[in-house]
């Protein structure tokens, strides 16, 4: 039985000199991190957005601490990042994925260090997450488990693997053994 190039021992392959198809890794790791990046980024815009809103008509950010001009700057950075990544991720960039583990960074390290900035104990912070009671708790969980979501997603391998891949450029069909003709004079 013959194939539609000749004899099954002419037809075209890997073992005929070209390249095996690739298949192509699966997204679904990197789509979902740049998903829960974006929520993350949301969260973590809206706190300084907030507070720039509620700020009193005599009062300016010169007036706040340092460690909270800090704190405000960090949630900035985290949802700049956390954005920029989640873009550039489902462009299937792989700066993406880094942006994404940076901007998960900030934001989880914005939360752990709040207390510090505007001089609360832990546990009274802690509660005051964990409790549900206001919109700003909320935010600040959401933006801890996503956060967290979203690092671990985008350190994955597959996560990397689906950024990385390139399909293989296409060769042109040559049948085996002929070489193009050259032109006479």
């Amino acid at each position: 039985m013959t194939g539609p190039y000749g004899h099954p021992a002419q037809q075209p392959g890997p073992a005929y000199g070209y390249p095996a198809p690739q298949a192509r890794p699966s997204g679904a790791t990197a789509i979902i991190a740049a998903v829960l990046g974006l929520v993350g980024a949301l969260a973590s815009g809206f706190i300084p957005i907030r507070y720039f809103i509620e700020l009193p008509s005599g009062f300016s950010l010169s007036n706040l601490p340092g460690f909270a001009l800090v704190e405000l700057v960090l949630y900035l950075l985290a949802a700049l990042f956390l954005l920029m990544g989640a873009l550039t991720t489902f462009f299937r960039s792989l700066i993406g994925a880094i942006l994404l583990i940076l901007g998960s960074l900030l934001a989880i390290v914005a939360v752990v260090l709040e207390p510090i900035a505007f001089r609360v104990p832990y546990r009274i912070h802690l509660d005051f997450l964990l409790r549900f009671a206001t919109f700003d708790g909320v935010l600040r969980l959401a933006m801890v488990v996503f956060g967290l979501l979203a690092l671990l997603l985008a350190v994955l391998p597959p996560t990397f693997r689906y950024l990385r891949w390139r399909p293989a450029p296409v060769q042109p069909y040559r049948p085996q053994n002929q070489f193009p003709q050259q032109g006479g004079w």
